[in-house]
């Protein structure tokens, strides 16, 4: 018996050491800053700085803006995510939604780097309404102010773009060689009539790197290919980080998923493992 008792005894020891040894921290984990999965609401599932979505009238109106999705023509839709539910702009509207940037965003007004990732299933040539539409925007001002963002272009067949502008008044002074247009398009990645469909996800993901300086490169991914890059953009990203926000599907129709946003750049391969989870990223926490 008492050989037996030595056994069990040995046995349960080193189950208890198998339950409380750590794996290694995914790498997407530990550079993850935000994720709202809209499974259980509006509220971010992960973020190191404020949770809660806000809504308000109208971007002039940020500061009466309420905590929650208030607006009645976006609804979450049960089980129509990539995973679980999903977030449907049901409607163009001047109403905005949005999350805080501070924290959820390791901002930096040079050498900045980090990656933005999120899903999007539309038809853009009878979804979308006539005008600019930008699914994602981030910034303190404007969109051609310290933004990133990702729109579709005005009328059809919509071209999709992601925008990478750093301090107005800096890149604006390149205009006195060149024009105004000519500079903004530099700062930008078109994909001509892109593959979106209303039956099925595409995955979208921008990384930029060393903004700021000279040797920074910004990429667009799309289902985990690599469509674009724009380089040497050496513009500042100066924001009042207390002013800059998150915002989500602005006069955009459709459907999003799985926003994620980390603090460095991810390479080609971990963009390739974002895109090929079963689970989503709630699979990594």
């Amino acid at each position: 018996m008492a050989f037996n008792a030595k056994i069990i005894s040995t046995l349960i020891a080193a189950l208890l050491i198998s339950c409380t040894t750590t794996t290694p921290t995914s790498p997407l984990k530990s550079a993850l800053t935000f994720y709202a999965s809209f499974d259980e609401g509006v509220n971010a599932d992960f973020a190191l700085g404020d949770a809660n979505m806000y809504t308000a009238s109208s971007r002039r109106a940020l500061d009466s803006a309420s905590i929650g999705m208030n607006n009645p023509d976006h609804s979450i839709l049960a089980n129509e995510g990539v995973v679980g539910d999903a977030f449907k702009f049901g409607a163009k509207s001047s109403t905005v939604v949005f999350y805080k940037s501070k924290d959820n965003i390791n901002h930096s007004t040079q050498n900045w780097s980090g990656s933005i990732s999120f899903w999007l299933r539309l038809d853009p040539a009878t979804d979308l309404e006539p005008g600019f539409t930008d699914p994602i925007q981030v910034t303190d001002t404007r969109y051609d102010d310290a933004a990133i963002w990702v729109d579709f272009t005005r009328e059809n067949p919509r071209n999709f773009r992601m925008g990478i502008l750093g301090d107005q008044v800096e890149w604006h002074k390149d205009t006195v060689a060149t024009s105004r247009n000519e500079e903004y398009e530099k700062r930008l990645v078109t994909i001509p009539e892109p593959p979106f469909s209303k039956d099925a996800w595409t995955h979208i993901v921008l990384t930029y790197e060393a903004l700021g300086t000279s040797n920074s490169v910004s990429t667009m991914y799309m289902n985990g290919i690599n469509v674009g890059e724009v380089r040497g953009i050496d513009d500042p990203f100066t924001w009042d980080v207390e002013k800059s926000n998150i915002y989500l599907g602005l006069s955009f129709i459709g459907l999003m998923d799985e926003l994620a946003i980390f603090n460095r750049t991810l390479t080609a391969d971990q963009v390739a493992e974002l895109y090929a989870l079963e689970n989503g990223i709630k699979s990594i926490l």
